[in-house]
């Protein structure tokens, strides 16, 4: 079955959201879905999650970020920290949420299969 690869480019909350939400909706299609945070992006995954729209968020009762990654990580999203932007955002394994693998772009975009999507936010 085809899958979802997504490439997130830019440390901004709603965009990671946005991102998050879609590979979760292509996960509950039972669609392999992948999300590589590329540069600063990687800063969006410092434990513990969040950005400053969490709080709107929540009050339209919509999960924050935190929970949108534990969803993410429960349905089997592949995520997916960019090495260069670990060490440019001054972060290490320890340091991230938990279930994010670190891999580099060659990598992520050698698993994007010949019927994959590929989407950038």
């Amino acid at each position: 079955m085809p899958g979802l690869s997504v490439i997130v480019a830019v440390a901004e909350g709603r965009r990671f959201c946005a991102a998050l939400e879609t590979a979760m909706a292509a996960a509950a299609l039972g669609q392999p879905a992948r999300l590589f945070l590329q540069g600063d992006a990687v800063a969006m995954l410092r434990a513990p999650a969040g950005f400053a729209g969490d709080g709107a968020r929540r009050a339209a009762g919509l999960p924050d970020l935190a929970t949108l990654l534990g969803e993410a990580v429960a349905m089997d999203v592949e995520l997916v920290a960019c090495q260069s932007g670990l060490a440019l955002t001054g972060l290490d394994a320890g340091m991230i949420v938990p279930g994010v693998s670190a891999g580099g772009p060659v990598s992520f975009l050698a698993g994007v299969g010949p019927d994959d999507r590929l989407l950038v936010y």
